[in-house]
């Protein structure tokens, strides 16, 4: 189901009343209640898990099979906590395919932030409430999206789609040029099925968009249109390669969880680094690498050529593993040429 209305609307009392929670009933609250208790029960049952897991040694979680993992990941689905089945089946994932000097700490580290979220879920009641919200989204519970709204031009900086057997997610990255505001909608269709929100990049939207709760989260629904998105001249201001991971590090103070941020960089020049690329700032000593999964799609020479050897401006998600170009644009005038 997407996050907003497919079609364009200009009724802003309509896009109001979408944007205010609705009313909790006793019963409704009551069956929250019944499920946060299975919740706690299954985050309990996960911390044994890992305990069990860690003394056993990290050697032994590849050799289990994917078995164990998927029984686990079967158990928080009992437990209504999707959020840390998905987790568990990565882990498990991780764990059979582990290869490489670096395979143990990657374990780790997974392990680590799995223990995090079923911990902060355990304590979630001591919890500030933004950081709070987070909590029970990562575990799976689902949220309307709050006020305040806000109505701005969003430039259309990415849209792309990812799968699995069960669903087609669609993000889309937006800007407001007003605001300044990175947002993100994300809508949803059944398998072999687009979803139906679509917003080229490049193009700008006079829209409202109302966000869902969370420490920094950039999830946002789209409560209000009024009018057809055009193109527009407008970009988004960029950063140096050193002020995207401090904006990452900064995330990950909000939301441990999160696998990488948007960010914007500025003068940047696609290098090639041995069998891989690098964004290297043009201004600073500094380059960020390109994912390992960007590597592999026509984006990436899209962007060398725009680029020719001088800076671009790119605009992606920056995470621990580097950086994935979604958007990018020429030193001078030009449109935005889509990277993904």
């Amino acid at each position: 189901m997407p996050d907003g209305p497919g079609e364009p609307s200009s009724d802003e009392p309509e896009a109001a009343a979408l944007a205010s929670p609705p009313t909790v009933s006793p019963a409704a609250r009551r069956r929250a209640e019944r499920r946060a208790e299975r919740v706690t029960a299954g985050a309990a049952e996960l911390e044994r898990r890992l305990a069990d897991l860690l003394r056993g040694g990290l050697i032994s979680a590849g050799q289990s099979g994917p078995a164990l993992w998927e029984e686990t990941a079967a158990r928080m689905v009992d437990a209504q906590a999707p959020g840390l089945a998905n987790r568990v089946r990565d882990l498990g994932a991780l764990a059979s395919a582990g290869v490489g000097a670096g395979a143990p700490v990657r374990l780790l580290e997974e392990c680590a932030l799995l223990h995090l979220l079923a911990r902060a879920w355990l304590r979630r009641d001591r919890l500030p409430e933004p950081l709070a919200a987070t909590v029970r989204s990562r575990v799976g519970l689902t949220a309307s999206p709050e006020g305040p709204a806000i109505r701005d031009d969003w430039l259309v900086l990415a849209q792309y789609d990812t799968s699995d057997s069960r669903l087609i997610t669609r993000r889309i990255w937006l800007h407001g040029t007003v605001s300044g505001r990175t947002a993100l909608l994300l809508s949803y269709g059944a398998p072999g099925r687009a979803p139906d929100l679509t917003l080229p990049a490049g193009l700008a939207v006079d829209a409202e968009l109302t966000p869902y709760p969370g420490a920094g989260q950039p999830r946002t629904a789209l409560t209000g249109r009024f009018g057809v998105p055009a193109p527009t001249t407008v970009r988004p201001p960029g950063t140096t390669t050193s002020g995207a991971l401090a904006r990452y590090g900064a995330a990950l103070r909000d939301d441990p969880w999160r696998e990488s941020v948007p960010v914007t960089l500025d003068r940047v020049v696609p290098v090639p680094d041995g069998d891989g690329w690098q964004l290297a700032d043009a201004d600073e000593d500094q380059a960020l690498p390109v994912g390992a999964a960007a590597r592999s799609r026509p984006g990436l020479w899209r962007l060398v050529a725009l680029s020719g050897g001088a800076p671009v401006r790119v605009f992606g998600e920056c995470g621990p593993r580097g950086f994935t170009p979604l958007a990018a644009w020429p030193q001078g005038p030009g449109e935005a040429v889509p990277l993904c």
